[in-house]
């Protein structure tokens, strides 16, 4: 059984408009000998820019993964203008923030077309500041690869212009809940307990999470997804969570599966610390992926040990032109280590691939052209791996890897064939 799970579980796997132009012609890296000390000026046989625009979060909710999404834009932009460019151009990133502001994004993205007249543009970070870009950008016919819109909620309108590289939002818990059901009978759980928000990135990952586990038995002692409560109250860390954290805590569930970002995951384990609360597993859906934040967030290494996290890349992966991201990475910021880079970084860069490389394939910035191209089931690389779109813009060949803070490190636990250590189950005690 635990072998027919495993291969399931691998086939679905994963400040106000201030203009912020960053020119990427820099001293790049030797293209044969890839030395970071000699370094060559890039050469273009067109010195006119492709200028690509998007829209980030430098501050609210979203600040943390705007800021590493950012990151990967820039690193993906230098990395190809130190290679000569696209088309032999040098790529131009305009970028505006948006708060995290839904109304924000939708008016960047409408003076990046109407205004700024971008080449093309790349997508903001989150579920709920995708769909609120869409219906502008589609409306000017322009082509949104991105790589953090991947809510079923996004497709829902069935545009045709949208196309998300990253894992489908709604498959992100697949592989915990078949992790589960490969323990054996004497060792698997009885009891589970799910709590989201109404963000549109967390509640359809627990729905889904839900269908499985509860037809393999495992029940269902609290839940809220019927019933999210609503993130945009601004004081919902403090009003909504708290009660609902205690709700958990008295149903003694086994298993605790929470659709959160940071900010959520943080007030839920202040409560499950106050009330010595340790279930056998916990999973969030975003949080424990930001590696330094998440620890300092919890307030200490002690606190991460054995919560689960589902992402769709790792450093260590052995996809194309992963090795050299991370290498590049750690060069351009350094201090830090792999196990350190937000997964965010690697979504952005591989928007960034595919647009490359589907620019490459039609020679041309005809958003039409592009989008035609993206649709024709043609298979792109990245650094999380194979892209192929189906019709409505979702990568179907996305995998959704398991990780486990284990001392001190999100470490791969799940499946098997990528893991570098085995879980820890039950969860060692912490709160």
């Amino acid at each position: 059984m635990k072998d027919v799970l495993e291969r399931y579980a691998a086939k679905t796997r994963t400040s106000l408009s201030i203009v912020a132009v960053i020119v990427m012609i820099l001293a790049g890296l030797s293209a044969c000998a890839q030395d970071n000390t000699t370094t060559t000026t890039p050469t273009f046989s067109n010195q006119t820019p492709i200028i690509i625009g998007a829209s980030l979060s430098s501050t609210g909710d979203f600040r943390q993964d705007g800021q590493s999404m950012e990151q990967g834009y820039r690193l993906w932009a230098q990395t190809i203008n130190n290679n000569g460019g696209l088309l032999g151009r040098p790529v131009q990133l305009m970028i505006l923030h948006d708060n995290s502001d839904p109304a924000q994004v939708a008016k960047n993205y409408d003076t990046l077309i109407h205004r700024d007249h971008v080449n093309l543009v790349i997508g903001p970070f989150s579920t709920l500041l995708t769909k609120a870009v869409e219906p502008g950008v589609s409306k000017a016919g322009y082509a949104l690869i991105e790589g953090a819109g991947g809510g079923d909620s996004v497709f829902t309108n069935r545009w045709t212009n949208i196309f998300d590289v990253s894992l489908p939002v709604a498959n992100n818990l697949t592989t915990f809940a078949y992790y589960i059901l490969s323990l054996p009978a004497a060792q698997r759980p009885k009891t589970v307990a799910y709590a989201t928000s109404d963000d549109p990135f967390t509640k359809p990952q627990l729905v889904v999470a839900k269908q499985l586990l509860e037809s393999a038995g495992v029940t269902t002692v609290f839940e809220n997804t019927q019933t999210p409560y609503p993130e945009a109250d601004p004081k919902y860390l403090t009003k909504y969570i708290p009660p609902v954290a205690e709700q958990i805590v008295k149903s003694h569930a086994q298993v605790v599966i929470l659709g959160t970002l940071l900010p959520d995951l943080q007030a839920y384990i202040k409560v499950f610390k106050k009330d010595h609360y340790n279930p056998k597993a916990l999973i969030a859906t975003a949080g424990p992926d930001l590696g330094q934040d998440f620890i300092k967030a919890v307030g200490g290494v002690k606190y991460t040990e054995g919560v689960f996290v589902p992402n769709g890349w790792y450093p260590e992966a052995n996809n194309f032109q992963n090795a050299q991201m991370v290498q590049d990475y750690l060069a351009q910021y350094p201090g830090g280590t792999a196990d350190q880079i937000n997964a965010d970084v690697a979504e952005a860069y591989s928007v960034g691939q595919v647009l490359e490389q589907v620019v490459t394939m039609t020679k041309s910035l005809d958003n039409a052209k592009i989008i035609s191209a993206l649709h024709s089931g043609a298979p792109f690389n990245s650094v999380q791996g194979t892209v192929q779109f189906d019709q409505y813009g979702r990568n179907t060949s996305a995998l959704s890897y398991l990780f486990q803070w284990q001392n001190g490190t999100p470490i791969v636990v799940y499946p098997s064939s990528a893991a570098a250590e085995n879980p820890k189950y039950p969860k060692p005690s912490a709160f």
